[in-house]
């Protein structure tokens, strides 16, 4: 789904998005068109592009606001989350479920971390397997996903 999108978008709100951003990076390497939602150059989401959402909960208004509203717009929706049977996960294509303790919640034992740590952390990491398997997938060379890199030295 994602390496065959004309368009990859990630969103996020506070520290979830601040890693949607590396992850986002990572994907344009790939040659991909890559857009952060956030950023006021991003082209208006259409039919057939792939938006990846992350909410632990599940239930973060403005989330849930953009997975509609793209949803809408004929794109498909990844979450990732640590609730399957949440609002996301109902509104998402695909659904990643992420095993970690929310903001709220540390009745998993799952982590000594604050807040939404674990969460944040697996988001990340998932999202850079999911590039290293498409890198591999498609037996670029690394020089060449390094030409794609903004070099200001």
């Amino acid at each position: 789904m994602i390496a065959s999108a004309p368009r990859l978008y990630f969103a996020g709100a506070g520290r979830s998005g601040i890693g949607m951003g590396m992850n986002a990076m990572r994907f344009m390497h790939l040659g991909l068109k890559v857009h952060m939602l956030s950023e006021s150059t991003a082209p208006a989401v259409s039919y057939g592009d792939v938006v990846i959402i992350p909410s632990g909960s599940g239930s973060t208004d403005s989330m849930l606001a953009i997975a509609r509203k793209v949803v809408r717009a004929g794109a498909d929706v990844i979450a990732l989350t640590t609730a399957a049977d949440s609002p996301l996960s109902q509104i998402a294509t695909v659904s990643i479920i992420i095993d970690a303790a929310g903001k709220q919640s540390s009745h998993r034992g799952s982590t000594v971390q604050y807040a939404g740590s674990l969460f944040e952390q697996a988001a990340i990491l998932v999202l850079d397997s999911l590039f290293h398997a498409i890198w591999q997938a498609n037996h670029l060379e690394k020089d060449v996903l390094w030409a794609r890199h903004a070099n200001w030295e």
